[in-house]
């Protein structure tokens, strides 16, 4: 009889186990979650480098995932990097050379501005020709939401028109109309109760729609305005950073010059940092909600920003050192961002990159962690980053940027490559070029074109190319730039601007300082 019963129970195991294996359950599906700050720099993270700036649930994202130590936004300003994450191509290909709004030709010259080049043409919107990152997790039956800042085109090219089912607070606008406090006069994110702060509601936009859809694979790209300006912040956490600064030591100085404006060579700003932090504590609320609903372990983290921190122009709120210049700069501080992938089943917490990559690499990057077919026809120019979170290689391959535009804070029209170890910059007003070895000269302080003339050659012949190939738009000599006037200008910067900025800082650093009554309006300046 024992027997019998034994023979029965194995025959039932054998046909159970020869049985097909049930396909996943959508909600198997790996989630994504994509936090993109704007404006952040490479050094604004404590887990980048700052002493002063404390952020701990970003840093969680980079304990908890890879930190590509060498990762870069595709452009120094912020409409072309974004447009570069939806489509997975260079700005020179896509046409969205600089931020939307930016004056180009002509009308440069007719805003008061006086450079020896009419910057170039470039698109004012995300071609719909494209199949962008929402639309390929769309089409695999993701449900896609998108929260914050979109700046990639007006009426017919907004989110919703590029794959989200929902937006909230995504249209034209570069800055928070309202800044940072309710009322946001943004049309598409009703607002609440007055002071409400725009980093804490938008992870709250999202905390809801995780909760919503916690039974379904979803695909959620949370774009924060901070830390762009406005800068503001409230008194209490204005107090945490002047107290900070002050424990610290105050430098005398806060400001250099650039060759064009001062440039921010501290990080002190104590209303800087209460913008930081919030944001900080917006990605908390979302890291929290996937933790307690038991999603953390299901779910791919992204956190990067779209361009270098703003020491110069703007706000000048922050500073990268030591790495050189800043948003809208063509040196590393312009370029380099915080570069985080967190996949929690293919345990990577802590580990490292240095291998220098791109924002044209999330797409097909993204697509590769979930399992879903890549789209090479699309993400043109990016590679699948998987290799590299699994401890394996990709092929060296060259990156580019290409900015036909001065920028506010300072840059120039510059177009540039990177491959290996070797950064080439060509200038487009007169046409010289910067070599760098960013291995053993990371501050960009030693141009060694001259040293090096093949390395500069094959490089410089290497960008002729990409650039001829993508029909890059160039900018144009000015036929009516005025020198004594540009210099006129310079020196009202040397001598008004810099000492304004100095004062302003130390102001910022008072006990007692306050901006205005309800401090919903810390520093009202916004540039884009």
């Amino acid at each position: 009889m024992l027997k019998h019963n034994l023979l029965f129970l194995l025959i039932a195991v054998c046909i159970f186990s020869c049985q097909p294996a049930e396909e996943p359950e959508e909600a198997q599906r790996p989630n994504v979650l994509f936090i993109l700050a704007d404006d952040l720099g490479y050094h604004d993270l404590s887990s980048t480098g700052s002493s002063y700036y404390e952020t701990p649930n970003i840093d969680r994202v980079a304990q908890e995932g890879m930190q590509f130590t060498q990762g870069y936004a595709a452009c120094q300003v912020c409409s072309p990097s974004r447009a570069s994450i939806m489509c997975g191509k260079f700005p020179a290909r896509h046409g969205i050379t600089d931020w939307i709004g930016a004056k180009a030709g002509t009308d440069w010259r007719d805003h008061n501005r006086h450079n020896e080049l009419l910057p170039a043409e470039y698109n004012h919107h995300l071609s719909k020709d494209y199949i962008t990152l929402p639309e390929a997790f769309k089409e695999a039956g993701y449900t896609t939401f998108f929260a914050g800042k979109w700046h990639l085109g007006s009426q017919g090219s907004y989110p919703e028109d590029h794959g989200f089912d929902i937006n909230k607070g995504g249209h034209e606008r570069g800055s928070p109309p309202g800044g940072f406090f309710s009322p946001f006069e943004n049309p598409k994110l009703e607002d609440h109760e007055p002071g409400e702060n725009l980093s804490l509601r938008l992870a709250k936009e999202t905390v809801d729609f995780i909760k919503t859809h916690q039974d379904s694979a979803f695909f959620a790209y949370l774009s924060f305005y901070a830390v762009h300006a406005p800068i503001q912040t409230t008194e209490e956490k204005w107090a945490k950073y002047r107290q900070k600064a002050e424990s610290q030591g105050i430098a005398d100085a806060g400001f250099m010059m650039e060759s064009r404006l001062p440039i921010r060579i501290t990080q002190d700003n104590p209303v800087y940092g209460g913008l930081v932090e919030t944001m900080d504590d917006a990605v908390g609320m979302v890291l929290n909600t996937l933790d307690e609903l038991g999603l953390a372990d299901n779910t791919i983290i992204v956190f990067t920003s779209d361009n270098g921190g703003v020491a110069s122009g703007d706000a000048f709120a922050t500073s990268n050192l030591p790495l050189r210049g800043g948003k809208g700069y063509q040196w590393e501080g312009g370029i380099r961002e915080p570069y985080f992938i967190k996949a929690p089943w293919l345990n990577i917490s802590g580990k490292t990159s240095d291998v220098p990559v791109s924002g044209v690499d999330f797409y097909p990057t993204l697509l590769d962690l979930a399992g879903l077919e890549l789209k090479p026809a699309e993400h043109t120019d990016g590679v699948s980053l998987l290799p590299l979170i699994q401890g394996e290689s990709i092929a060296e391959r060259p990156l580019y940027w290409h900015y036909p535009h001065y920028g506010n804070q300072g840059g120039d029209p510059s177009s540039i490559i990177r491959e290996g170890d070797w950064k080439l910059i060509h200038y487009w007003e007169d046409g010289h070029r910067e070599l760098y070895n960013l291995a053993t000269d990371p501050k960009e302080a030693a141009n060694v074109i001259e040293q090096e003339p093949e390395i500069a050659a094959r490089l410089g012949q290497q960008l002729e190319q990409f650039l001829q190939e993508t029909q890059a738009n160039t900018p144009e000599p000015d036929s009516q730039y005025d020198e004594q006037l540009a210099q006129q200008r310079h020196e009202q910067i040397v001598n008004e601007m810099l000492p304004r900025l100095e004062q302003q800082r130390l102001d910022f650093l008072k006990e007692g300082w306050q901006p205005n009554d309800d401090w919903w309006g810390s520093q009202p300046v916004a540039t884009e």
